[in-house]
Parts: C-alpha cells; sequence; structure tokens
C-alpha cells in the first residue's frame, strides 16, 4: 500500500523487519530475511535516502537503527495529499467543462434526471465534495433523501473553507433532534435562516449546478430529480433562492447556551423603551427562535431551560422593547434589529 508513496514492498519488508529488531546489522537481515547481501544493501541504501534508516558510523557493516515513518514520510504524504487535491479540482474543471460542451451542442442534456433515493444522495454528495466556493440549501419538513446527521459532506466542505447557506422551513425545525443537528451546523460555519414554508426542495453548488426534485412530495412514490447545468434556468433558481434568503429570519444557535443560574436583565420604565437597549447573546438566541416561529416546548429543548423560563425571558423581552404582546414584540425586532 505504501508504494502510493514511493515506498516499495521489498523496502517496506526489510523496514518492518528492522522495527522488530530495534536494531541490526547487515548479515542480520540478510540472514532474517533470507535475501541474497546485495540486495539487502540496496534496500538499505534506498531507505536511507528516504530517511527511514540511519548508520551509527560510516562503515557498511555498523548496526542500522529505523527512524520515525510519520517524519520521514509526512512530507512526502503532505505533497501527495494537496497533488490528489489539485488534480481532483482540476477533473471538477474538466467535467464542468465537457457538461458545458454538451449543452452548447445538445439542448437535452441540460438536465440530467436521476432517480432514486440512493442516487440521490449520492450527487448530492458528489455534488459538495467538489463545491469550492459556496453550497445553497431550500431545506423542507420531511426529507426525501439526506437528513441532517447524514450529511457529513457539509462539515468537510466548512473546513475546507466553503461557504454554506440554508434556508429552513419552520416545521423541519420542530423534528425531534432538528434544532440540536442544525447548531452543529450553525457552529461549523452554516449561516442558517428560517421560512414558514419554501417552494421546492433545492441545492445549488457554485452557481454552477442545482438539484431540484421533480415530483412534488406529496405524489409519492421513488424520489427523481434535475441536476441543472449553467443556463437561464439555473439563473432563475439562484434569483429564487436570493429573493427567499432576503426576507428569512436569521437563525442564532451558534451561541453559547445560558445556564440555569443566567440573571437576565429586566427593563422597566422609561429604560425599556429607550432604542439603544440591546439584547445579549443568549436572549439573541431566544429571539431567533421566537421570530421563527418555533413553539415555546422546542425552544426550551434546544436551550435546555424549562418552558417556563422561555416564557418568563419572552415576558422580560416584552418589558424591554415597551410592548405587552407577542406579535408587538416580534414587530420591536424587526424594528431595532435586535437580529
Amino acid at each position: 500500500m505504501l508504494d502510493v508513496i514511493g515506498l516499495t514492498s521489498a523496502e517496506e519488508a526489510l523496514y518492518r523487519c528492522l522495527l522488530q529488531l530495534t536494531t541490526a546489522r547487515p548479515d542480520e537481515l540478510v540472514h532474517r530475511l533470507d535475501w541474497p547481501r546485495a540486495r539487502v544493501v540496496e534496500q538499505v541504501e534506498a531507505l536511507r535516502a528516504k530517511g527511514l534508516v540511519q548508520l551509527t558510523d560510516d562503515d557498511p557493516d555498523a548496526p542500522l537503527y529505523p527512524t520515525a515513518p510519520d517524519v520521514a514520510l509526512g512530507a512526502t504524504l503532505l505533497r501527495r495529499q494537496e497533488d490528489l487535491e489539485a488534480a481532483r479540482h482540476r477533473v471538477t474543471q474538466l467535467a464542468e467543462e465537457y457538461r458545458a460542451g454538451l449543452r452548447r451542442h445538445h439542448v437535452d442534456h441540460l438536465v440530467e434526471v436521476i432517480r432514486g433515493g440512493r442516487a440521490l444522495r449520492d450527487r448530492l454528495r458528489e455534488e459538495q465534495n467538489s463545491a469550492r466556493e459556496e453550497v445553497l440549501w431550500f431545506c423542507r419538513a420531511n426529507p426525501l433523501a439526506m437528513a441532517g446527521p447524514e450529511n457529513v459532506e457539509e462539515f468537510d466542505a466548512l473546513a475546507r473553507g466553503v461557504s454554506y447557506r440554508a434556508i429552513y422551513e419552520r416545521d423541519l425545525l420542530l423534528e425531534p433532534g432538528a434544532l440540536a443537528d442544525l447548531a452543529k451546523g450553525v457552529a461549523a460555519g452554516e449561516q442558517a435562516r428560517v421560512l414558514d414554508r419554501l417552494p421546492v426542495r433545492l441545492a445549488i453548488v457554485d452557481a454552477r449546478t442545482a438539484i431540484c426534485p421533480l415530483v412534488p412530495d406529496r405524489d409519492g412514490g421513488e424520489p427523481s430529480a434535475a441536476v441543472i447545468g449553467r443556463s437561464q434556468l439555473l439563473d432563475a433558481l439562484l434569483a429564487l433562492f436570493e429573493s427567499h434568503w432576503r426576507v428569512a429570519t436569521r437563525l442564532r444557535l451558534d451561541d453559547p447556551l445560558p445556564g440555569a443560574a443566567t440573571v437576565h436583565r429586566r427593563a422597566t420604565g422609561d429604560d425599556a423603551a429607550a432604542d439603544g437597549y440591546r439584547p445579549d447573546a443568549d436572549e439573541a438566541r431566544l429571539l431567533s427562535l421566537f421570530v421563527a416561529g418555533v413553539p415555546d416546548k422546542s425552544i426550551a429543548s434546544q436551550l435546555g431551560v424549562s418552558r417556563r423560563t422561555v416564557q418568563r425571558r419572552l415576558a422580560d423581552l416584552m418589558d424591554a422593547a415597551g410592548v405587552d404582546t407577542r406579535p408587538g414584540l416580534a414587530f420591536q425586532v424587526a424594528r431595532r434589529g435586535w437580529l
């Protein structure tokens, strides 16, 4: 297996033998491996050149010592990883050029149809692994092919600098574990917003490829989706996403969870109506869930507090905003730019 980084099977066999012995003279290796001396000397020199073996002195019959493989081979591994990453990026470019050529000359290649949940999951993973700039999501309730916890590719992409913007349907946030899973994505760098309803399920990668289901959810049956390349149709889907992003409510799930002993400010009188009041990080997180329409019980579960605590803190915030109703609080949150 190590031949991929330039270590032959014979070199690996001699190195492993030396690891077992800790130290050995060439004659001992000849006996142990049952190799001709010339072959042992040749492999020892090859390993010395790669930094995996050292001699105690210049005597060719001096004892040999193995060196740490991660030190000797680490730089080679890093270069190979960089080369593979560059090659993968180049293959992605070539594939896009190939598809673009097909689309220019054959209109039927503009939209590719994929069928089946597994095929759809595989394509979503493939597109995310090839992403270099930004991934956009419309995330509706009751996922068809890939639930949030299954999408480990997002964390890999975020780690290499890809931007993620996702809009979630409010009903999805009510599913068990959904808020906790969403919080992990936000903590890793995802930008998340929420709307009461989304028109379609949608994923767009690097403004070059969109994946959109073809059959409405209510029709059931095997899922199918269109993979759409660069075209006016893709431009329309990008515009659709941006129009919903502008009106969606930001979710604040990346702030630290409030502890049970957290003391919250209670503004009254003139201070309550003061425009200078700003919610702290815990209050902003609570308000983002409240404005998104998440029920008190789900907010309490997400924040790790009781439902009564949520209700009390919302009452404090209504005092701070100078209102006595929840709709009034939502209006003031928007007017004052608290989120």
